[in-house]
C-alpha cells in the first residue's frame, strides 16, 4: 500500500442515515443506477425492508481523507444472516459449509437489497484515483472479513474494473447472465417488430392485440406526473405477485413505497394497465442515464398476455419514446430472449476464507464460467432480433 493509501481513513458506518446525502452522493458518478442513490438505500433500511431484524444489518464503508472531510470512496455492505433477496444463489455453498463444519452465516454482502441490476458496487468520487481507491475497499473488505472470522464476502453485480480489483485482493469470480434489450437506433415501437424475426413478430402483435381486445389501456406515468394515490395500489400490485407464489417473500414494507413518493418520485416510472378507470395490473420501473430498470410486476385480475404487455412491450415503447439505450426487466426468463432480450453477461467476486471451501467453491465456478460463456455465446447467434441492415457506409 502506498503512502498516499495509507493515509486514508476506512470507517465503517452502521446505516446510512449516519451518512449525509450529499456526501454518500458525492462519490456516485452521472451513470451509476438509482439504486446506488442516498434516498433508495435510506427507503430501504428506513422502511424496515433491510435492516438487522430482516438479516440485511447495514455496515457501510466510506473512506475519508482525514476524519472530517468529504468523502473519497464508499460502498454498500451488509452483515447476512441468510442468502435470501440476492439473486447470486450461494444456498449449494452454505449448506456443503455446514456439512463441513463451517459456519457459513453471518457473511458479509455488497450490493443493493432486492436489486440484482450489474453497476459500480466500489464507490469512487469523481475526479478521485479510482484504481487505488478501489484496491483499498477491496482489501479492506477481506480483511474486516478475516478479523472477524466471518465465512465470505460476496460482491454481488459488479462491474468489469472492479471483478479485476477485486481479483487481485483474492476474491473468485463468478459469471452469470440477464436478459437485456438494447436500443439500436429505433425510432418507432414497429422499427423494433421490424427486427424481429417473422415468427416472434406475429406472436408480439397477437399478444399485443388481445390485450386490446381485453379492454385493457396500458400506460406509462412518469416522475412528478405520478399521483401518490398511486402508491398504496403499486403496493398492492407488489403484493399481489407474493400472495399467489408458495415460494413468495414480501422483501418491501408498506412504508418503502410512501418514502419513494415523498423522495424519489424522480426516477420512478409505473405501468399501469387500466380497465376503464381501474388499475388491474402495473409494474413498478426506474430511469436513469438512458437505462430503463424493470423490478415489481403484479395484477388483481388474470388477462392473458397482459403480463407482457405490462413488463416488455410497454418498457420497449417507452425505452423507445425516450431514447433510452438500454432495457433491464429484471432477472430470468427464456420469455425474455423470445422477445429480442439477448443475454449478457453478469459478474460477483466472492472471497472465501476457509481455504477447503475456497478451493470447492473455486472449482466449481470455474466449470460454471465455462457453462455461462456457451449459452451466453449460443443465445447472441440465435437471437430472436434479425441482425440490423448494413449502413450506407458498409454497403459503400
Amino acid at each position: 500500500m502506498n503512502d498516499t493509501a495509507q493515509q486514508l481513513e476506512v470507517q465503517i458506518v452502521e446505516g446510512i442515515e449516519k451518512i449525509s446525502r450529499d456526501d454518500w452522493n458525492g462519490v456516485l458518478e452521472p451513470g451509476d443506477s438509482p439504486f446506488l442513490e442516498w434516498d433508495w438505500l435510506c427507503a430501504m433500511e428506513k422502511s424496515g425492508s433491510a435492516t438487522r431484524k430482516t438479516g440485511w444489518a447495514p455496515f457501510h464503508i466510506v473512506i475519508r481523507e482525514r476524519p472530517g472531510h468529504r468523502i473519497l470512496a464508499a460502498c454498500p455492505l451488509y452483515l447476512k444472516s441468510h442468502s435470501m433477496g440476492e439473486f447470486v444463489f450461494d444456498h449449494g455453498w452454505a449448506d456443503a459449509a455446514e456439512r463441513a463444519g463451517i459456519r457459513y452465516f453471518p457473511k458479509l454482502l455488497v450490493g443493493v437489497p432486492f436489486t440484482p441490476h450489474t453497476g459500480r458496487r466500489l464507490l469512487t468520487a469523481p475526479g478521485s484515483n479510482r484504481a487505488m481507491l478501489s484496491a483499498v475497499l477491496a482489501n479492506s473488505l477481506a480483511r474486516l472479513c478475516d478479523d472477524n472470522k466471518l465465512s465470505s464476502v460476496h460482491v454481488n453485480f459488479c462491474s468489469e474494473d472492479e471483478a479485476s480489483t477485486l481479483s487481485a485482493a483474492g476474491f473468485l469470480e463468478r459469471h452469470g447472465y440477464q436478459y437485456h434489450w438494447q436500443n439500436s437506433g429505433f425510432a418507432t415501437f414497429d422499427d423494433y417488430l421490424a427486427r424481429l424475426k417473422h415468427k416472434r413478430r406475429t406472436a408480439v402483435r397477437h399478444e399485443r392485440q388481445a390485450v386490446k381486445d381485453a379492454g385493457i389501456d396500458v400506460r406509462v406515468h412518469a416522475g412528478d406526473e405520478i399521483a401518490d394515490t398511486m402508491f398504496p395500489t403499486m403496493f398492492n400490485i407488489y403484493l399481489s405477485t407474493i400472495e399467489k407464489l408458495y415460494w413468495g417473500r414480501q422483501y418491501l414494507h408498506k412504508e418503502f413505497f410512501d418514502l419513494l413518493r415523498r423522495n424519489f418520485k424522480r426516477h420512478l416510472r409505473f405501468v399501469a394497465a387500466y380497465d376503464r378507470r381501474d388499475i388491474v395490473a402495473g409494474a413498478i420501473c426506474l430511469e436513469k442515464a438512458g437505462v430503463l430498470y424493470g423490478r415489481y410486476w403484479g395484477c388483481f385480475r388474470e388477462i392473458r398476455f397482459l403480463h407482457f404487455e405490462v413488463c416488455y412491450y410497454a418498457g420497449i415503447e417507452h425505452a423507445i419514446a425516450r431514447g433510452l439505450s438500454r432495457f433491464e426487466p429484471g432477472a430470468g426468463g427464456e420469455y425474455k430472449w423470445l422477445r429480442g432480450f439477448d443475454p449478457a453477461l453478469t459478474r460477483s467476486m466472492h472471497y472465501v476464507a476457509h481455504p477447503g471451501l475456497r478451493k470447492a467453491i473455486g472449482d466449481f465456478l470455474r466449470r460454471e464460467r465455462a457453462e455461462i460463456a456457451r449459452w451466453i455465446t449460443t443465445g447472441a447467434e440465435h437471437s430472436q432480433l434479425k441482425p440490423p441492415p448494413p449502413s450506407d457506409e458498409e454497403q459503400q
